[in-house]
């Protein structure tokens, strides 16, 4: 099969239920973003394992594939998340560098108000500090927004939550960075409006 193949995930998968071998066009696909994500969250030296065991977990559940739903990136996405919950530990010790690279992509206005390069890091540990105090549930959330690369519809999907739910998540985590950032009262909805930054619109 060509890789310039241009059928959607949802008829890949299901021509693979016939065609095994057209599986590998997913993988193709899809390999290099949940190799990425993965790695972000617990290194690259552990994340090619993630990421082989998300597609031979995909592939042995592809008949349960909603075919209605043509992209499987937030699919994949959601198995790899389970996957990380089985990586707590090696996760927990990697976090401390990775919140803090989190803090900087998620917050930069923030980060930049402070001024100088000091006060900058300072205030990205604090915010670094306030991200590893978020719940496994918000912090998946968070981490398949920025790493994942997903909006509300498919985070939703890839955690097979309530949109709503996605919102609220996101919503603590916005005020929490608002919180560690020291945001005064009164630039509450200057804040606000950075912060929808962070988090996709549905």
């Amino acid at each position: 099969m060509s890789n310039t193949d241009v059928s959607m995930d949802n008829e890949v998968i299901e021509r693979s239920g016939n065609e095994p071998g057209a599986f590998a066009l997913l993988f193709d696909r899809h390999a290099p973003a949940i190799f990425r994500y993965a790695a972000q969250r617990i290194g690259q030296s552990n994340a090619e394992d993630v990421m082989s065991e998300t597609f031979l977990i995909a592939f042995e559940k592809r008949a349960t594939y909603d075919l209605a739903v043509a992209n499987a990136r937030p699919w994949l996405l959601g198995i790899a998340t389970r996957l990380l919950q089985k990586h707590v530990r090696l996760e927990a010790r990697a976090w401390k560098g990775m919140a803090a690279d989190l803090a900087a992509q998620l917050s930069p206005d923030m980060i930049e108000q402070a001024g100088a390069r000091l006060d900058a890091a300072r205030m990205t540990r604090r915010l670094a500090s306030a991200l590893r105090g978020l719940s496994v549930a918000d912090r998946d959330t968070l981490l398949l927004y920025a790493w994942g690369d997903l909006d509300y519809a498919g985070i939703a999907a890839a955690l097979d939550v309530p949109i709503g739910t996605v919102r609220s998540r996101l919503n603590r985590a916005r005020r929490l960075l608002r919180t560690a950032a020291g945001t005064p009262d009164g630039e509450q909805e200057r804040a606000h409006g950075r912060a929808d930054a962070v988090a996709p619109h549905a």
